[in-house]
């Protein structure tokens, strides 16, 4: 392991048949919702298996919690516990193809679920691939595992919260959309544009290299170093999914105390 939220490829490999780890493929797309899952079943480290973005790491829409709202917490542990996933026991490593942008999602869903056993692979699926490492496209089958959540509620923040403090100064709001949105230049998928009043912009593409490599400890902690001295870090993206890099990168510079607004702009946006 690079540390404990990272596994580099040949880690993983090493530890394949290792009957304390459970890999999970996050592979989605937002422009095309079946991709992840063809994808997967085309090909995917042996031995994973695949939890969807609005199947299963998400709930259904709502008039409010914005377009991912995090998912029940009971139907994701029975989903958890049909892959083998033992509460505080099996090591989860999740994996994608882009950037860790999903994979990142369930790393911080199990967290939020009190299970710290998961770590997000360097590079994703690509990396896999290029280290010549083997590929399938045999599902494995169900397995049983005890998942029994300890839900960790101060890892959440909601509108409300978000709107009573975000102009406390012991508190910064962290926008981790491309700078075009957040400026309001651009925005392809929700209703509006523009970002919430006091929120500052570090886009989630900062966390790894064009490749989707995982960038030094040193400079994630560089990356934050202007705010890591706040009381309380607030971070949204549009959808409460691309802003857990952004936690990733925070709890791997050592600032683990941030929270997600998990409705982030779609939802702050309605109303």
């Amino acid at each position: 392991m690079i540390n404990q939220f990272i596994v580099s490829p040949q880690w993983l490999f090493e530890n394949l048949n290792n009957p304390q780890v459970v890999i999970v493929d996050c592979r989605f797309s937002l422009a095309d919702a079946q991709l992840g899952k063809q994808q997967y079943h085309t090909n995917h480290i042996p031995g994973a298996y695949y939890l969807d973005l609005n199947q299963d790491l998400s709930s259904p829409v709502e008039e409010h919690g914005g377009r991912h709202p995090l998912p029940s917490t009971t139907k994701l542990a029975e989903k958890l516990s049909a892959i083998g996933v033992n509460f505080q026991k099996t090591l989860v490593v999740a994996y994608d193809d882009s950037r860790l942008a999903f994979a990142s999602r369930l790393w911080w869903l199990l967290r939020y679920l009190g299970h710290e056993q998961v770590a997000v692979l360097d590079g994703g699926f690509d990396r896999w691939q290029k280290a010549g490492y083997a590929v399938t496209d045999v599902i494995p089958t169900a397995a049983r595992g005890i998942f029994i959540p300890q839900l960790q509620a101060d890892k959440l923040v909601d509108f409300t919260y978000v709107k009573n403090h975000k102009d406390s100064p012991d508190v910064v709001l962290v926008d981790s959309r491309e700078g075009e949105r957040y400026r309001g230049e651009r925005e392809p998928i929700d209703k509006i544009a523009g970002h919430i009043p006091g929120a500052v912009n570090y886009p989630w593409q900062g966390v790894t290299d064009a490749s989707g490599c995982i960038l030094p400890q040193s400079e994630q902690s560089q990356r934050w170093q202007n705010i890591d001295s706040t009381q309380e870090i607030l971070v949204y993206c549009g959808s409460g999914v691309t802003a857990c890099v952004n936690l990733l990168s925070l709890a791997i510079a050592g600032i683990p105390t941030a929270k997600l607004y998990a409705g982030s702009w779609s939802d702050w946006i309605s109303y």
